[in-house]
């Protein structure tokens, strides 16, 4: 979509106007049209904002569709949920976007989501501050969770320890 060959800026994507019936994400120079999210996807973004909110307390900022620039120059995204440390959230200017990822990337699957892109988005994610990047599945009910180098699968009964959050995380909560 840049009138320039080549990558597309942040800059550039900046200046784009509003699609109807979705909104625009800068992957790796690209623009790329995603859909709104349907309204079960909805409810679930809120049942996970709300369990984050809950635990986070002071530690700082729970957001739901969540924009960041998790490279510097080819990448504006938005998380479906995401935390972000209060010294982090603190240092962003309310006309300004979080450099880097957020300490915490929830993407709850869609359709639309293919395992590569999931796969580079927590690459990505990882290798710019993300501390903690989980991946919910409302289909099967099952969370998998990429912590300290390490991807682990938690299915419906089980829990896990979230760093970032210093919390245990019981998997039902998640899909209540």
């Amino acid at each position: 979509m840049s009138t320039q060959a080549g990558l597309m800026t942040v800059e550039e994507f900046l200046k784009l106007p509003d699609p109807p019936g979705g909104y625009y994400e800068l992957v790796h120079g690209e623009v790329e049209l995603m859909p709104f999210p349907k309204r079960g996807h909805q409810r679930r973004q809120s049942r996970i904002h709300i369990l984050l909110w809950r635990l986070a307390g002071e530690k700082g900022e729970v957001g739901t569709e969540y924009a960041f620039r998790p490279t510097l120059e080819y990448n504006m995204w938005q998380a479906d949920v995401a935390f972000v440390r209060a010294e982090r959230e603190d240092a962003v200017g309310r006309q300004e976007y979080l450099m880097g990822a957020p300490d915490l990337v929830v993407e709850v699957l869609s359709p639309s989501n293919t395992p590569s892109a999931i796969r580079e988005r927590r690459r990505v994610c990882i290798e710019n501050g993300c501390s903690s990047f989980w991946v919910v599945a409302d289909d099967d009910q099952h969370v998998t969770v990429t912590e300290g180098g390490v991807t682990s699968e938690y299915g419906i009964t089980s829990s896990f320890f979230c760093a970032v959050l210093d919390a245990t995380i019981q998997v039902r909560e998640i899909f209540e």
